[in-house]
């Protein structure tokens, strides 16, 4: 077991960069799979001094509720998006920072609200307080700065530090 955990110290980020290689090759051959298991293995290998602990996930079958929330949220964002640009008149449009205090810890979990947050149409991670204890995001149109915070710590914070916490 000792020698499997040194060969592959991250068997998820193995898999996942052995799939992100076969998707980035746009084709599937056998040359391609052991190409991109072998960067799957030396890549996580390499950096293994970098990763002090291994993460520890509680839910792990709740990352796939996770990413289908968040891939939900994406779709509808861009369409708001698309009908504020397109039809609400500038005058008419309340750009804000929100500060959101986070009960999240982890650098890994606060890492994936930020990614979440910036990958969502009309918000964007501006900044991380210096104990990481709360997270600047600019919103495109946010009336009330009050809702979009609790927004996002009731939909996408809550689910995470039961992920990673």
């Amino acid at each position: 077991m000792k020698l499997m955990r040194r060969i592959l110290p991250h068997p998820i980020l193995t898999l996942v960069l052995t799939v992100t290689w076969l998707l980035l090759v746009n084709g599937w051959s056998l040359n391609s799979l052991v190409f991109g298991f072998m960067l799957g293995v030396l890549i996580p290998f390499l950096t293994q001094p970098y990763w002090p602990q291994q993460l520890k996930v509680k839910g792990p079958m709740k990352i796939i509720g996770y990413v289908l929330i968040v891939l939900y949220d994406i779709v509808v964002a861009n369409l708001v998006v698309a009908k504020i640009v397109l039809f609400k008149p500038n005058s008419r449009r309340h750009p804000n920072w929100v500060t959101v205090p986070l009960e999240l810890r982890t650098p890994e979990a606060i890492t994936v609200l930020a990614a979440t947050i910036t990958m969502t149409p009309g918000t964007v991670s501006a900044d991380l307080s210096a104990e990481g204890h709360a997270l600047l995001v600019h919103c495109l149109d946010a009336p009330d700065p009050e809702a979009v915070r609790d927004d996002i710590k009731d939909r996408y914070e809550r689910r995470l530090k039961e992920i990673f916490e």
